[in-house]
């Protein structure tokens, strides 16, 4: 390391960090359960009536008293059929109830036999049932998805399908959530080219199409954000000043890529600690080193690297987590489990290394032969990372941690 260079910041102590920055963000919105789908819930969901509100029947049947099928072939007259949505009578000794999925359990009996399991006679009202039931078999009891009362959906968490179908279950047509992130988003560089507007055979020499402003609108957008995009601002200081200086106007956030490590022509971190301050420089991560966080006004900003692959992964890792705080979102870990590697990393890094991976039909994982940060065929090939600790080589059986791009994509 060089004098007067800082040390490169733990990946786990630059994350804590931007955490403590990330208070939740104020406003919030009344929305349609239809419309809430990836929102983050402002308030608590407390359920006002017990799912299912009554017993009722798991199969398409005929409800019974166990008491009178003490041997398979015992023979019941049916008195009544019972429909999802009807209600039935009390049911007698000696009779059943044809029922049907989702139908209310009616007095008196205690089972319900599948209907594979029994036989209608000649007389259509004679029902002989095959095997013995046992009392409680194929019934929902009320309340045993939901209780009165009960908080269903928490404060703080994101919703996902799942989450839409439970509050619909207990009648909530609407959700009170957290607004969503504003977020300015460009990228510098002169070397950038957007796609439609020169085609590949009149490229220039040394000028590259701009991927990294697709991949990092849409990860926005999956998470929700507001995205304004202000496209690619070129390599000059008092250009990326003026950017920032608009990008930060009624922002949450400003986010870039490109400009962010120590040349000449990098200018991101003198403008930002012009208009305001700069808290982070550099993670020790790979790939991802040259990041930046800090202040603009009212705005955060966060300033990614230019090459491809350390722009996505450090977004998935630090700005992906960092946004998801801002929507108050409580639970920010991302599941890692430990995997086969069916590959060698003999060359071990100072620092903590995030290799693309994908799984095979053996259960391990093979590795993408060109680790480096300018390709990004690497990502699209694999399917998660390594997450592989500073020193550490790799020999073919090792446990690795490895964390699914599934969970970090959502």
């Amino acid at each position: 390391m060089s004098a007067g260079r800082p040390a490169l910041r733990p990946l786990d102590e630059a994350l804590a960090d931007l955490l403590a920055q990330a208070r939740a963000l104020d406003g919030l919105e009344q929305v349609s359960t239809f419309d809430a789908d990836g929102r983050v819930l402002a308030q608590g969901v407390v359920s006002a009536l017990q799912v299912p509100p009554q017993d009722n029947s798991s199969m398409d049947g005929y409800a019974v008293r166990s008491a009178d099928l003490q041997a398979a072939g015992s023979l019941l007259r049916v008195t009544q059929r019972i429909p999802a949505g009807g209600v039935g009578t009390t049911v007698q000794p000696g009779c059943a109830a044809r029922i049907f999925t989702g139908a209310p359990i009616p007095p008196g009996v205690d089972a319900v036999v599948m209907q594979e399991d029994c036989e209608v006679l000649s007389d259509p009202s004679t029902l002989r049932v095959d095997v013995v039931p046992q009392p409680g078999q194929w019934i929902r009891r009320a309340g045993e998805d939901v209780t009165l009362g009960a908080t269903v959906l928490e404060a703080g968490r994101r919703l996902s399908p799942a989450e839409l179908g439970l509050a619909a279950s207990v009648g909530m047509a609407t959700l009170v959530v957290r607004r969503q992130p504003r977020v300015a988003l460009f990228s510098t560089g002169d070397e950038l080219v957007m796609p439609g507007d020169v085609p590949p055979a009149a490229m220039k020499p040394g000028a590259i199409y701009n991927s990294n402003r697709f991949f990092l609108r849409s990860l926005l957008q999956r998470l929700g954000c507001v995205v304004t995009d202000l496209g690619i601002v070129p390599d000059q200081r008092a250009a990326t000043v003026d950017a920032l200086r608009a990008a930060a106007q009624g922002r949450d956030l400003v986010l870039t890529s490109g400009g962010v490590s120590v040349g000449e022509e990098d200018h991101i971190k003198p403008a930002v600690a012009e208009l305001g301050r700069l808290d982070l420089w550099q993670i020790a991560i790979k790939p991802g080193k040259p990041f930046a966080y800090g202040h603009i006004g009212g705005a955060h900003f966060i300033g990614l690297p230019g090459n491809p692959v350390s722009s996505f992964v450090t977004f998935l890792l630090l700005v992906r987590p960092f946004l998801l705080a801002l929507m108050g979102v409580h639970c920010l870990a991302v599941p890692a489990v430990p995997l086969r590697a069916d590959f060698s990393w003999p060359r071990a890094d100072r620092r903590r290394e995030f290799l693309r991976v994908r799984r095979n039909a053996q259960g391990g994982l093979d590795l993408f032969p060109n680790q480096s940060s300018g390709v990004l065929t690497s990502a699209t090939w694999g399917d998660g990372l390594v997450d592989n600790p500073p020193g550490q080589t790799i020999a073919p059986g090792d446990a690795v941690r490895f964390i699914a791009f599934s969970d970090l994509l959502s």
